[in-house]
């Protein structure tokens, strides 16, 4: 299995991956490619550290969304890439991406979805989100993507609980250690050993 991710950040989950995929592996996954949206993504230089090939296509390039979608999947296309995992990635693709890679597009989402998911849930406005409303467990959730935002079938979720004090830059902090970085590789590795299947909303796992 190649294994794509695509960044427009720091990176962090993509560091995760990198991590698992050195010391356990990804259950015969190869991290074959990176790509940044941004030419300035500190997760370049990790995929260099690591030996993973990387390139920028950057959406300002494109005249419009749809020509940025067909751009990217053209480069994956090319790689041969069987798995998509998005790893930060703050630009929404055209629904011509899902259909393509449909149920073969893994994102991580730092909510349990379905609570504060959906178009301009991303970041610290998340964690943001979850301290106003004044919930006691957050986590976050592996899914696959669909072209309805953060709607896409659950693969797996991992609670973390909130504590009295709590900022959302520590809450944000916990959630990445606690569960974004341990889920995320969990699910890469099960799509990658084939243990995954989708039945309309229903990913069962073997």
């Amino acid at each position: 299995m190649r294994i794509a991710v695509l960044v427009s950040g720091g990176g962090t989950n993509f560091q995760a991956l990198i991590d698992r995929y050195q010391s356990k592996g990804l259950g015969g996954g190869e991290l074959a490619l990176c790509i940044s949206s941004s030419p300035t993504a500190y997760a370049l230089t990790r995929a260099a550290s690591a030996g993973v090939p990387a390139v920028t296509l950057s959406p300002k390039d494109f005249p419009t969304r749809q020509e940025y979608t067909d751009a990217v999947t053209a480069k994956l296309v090319e790689e041969k890439i069987d798995l998509v995992v998005l790893c930060g990635f703050l630009y929404i693709l055209s629904p011509s991406f899902c259909e393509r890679f449909a149920n073969a597009v893994i994102n991580i989402h730092p909510a349990l979805i379905p609570s504060f998911c959906g178009e301009g849930y991303f970041g610290l406005k998340v964690h943001e989100a979850a301290l106003a409303y004044g919930v006691k467990l957050t986590g976050a959730t592996a899914h696959f993507v669909t072209a309805d935002c953060d709607g896409g079938p659950i693969i797996c979720q991992k609670a973390v609980a909130i504590e009295e004090g709590d900022t959302p830059e520590i809450l944000q902090r916990r959630v990445m250690e606690q569960a974004e970085w341990i889920i995320l590789p969990d699910a890469v590795t099960m799509f990658c050993e084939g243990r995954l299947s989708v039945e309309g909303r229903i990913v069962h796992i073997r």
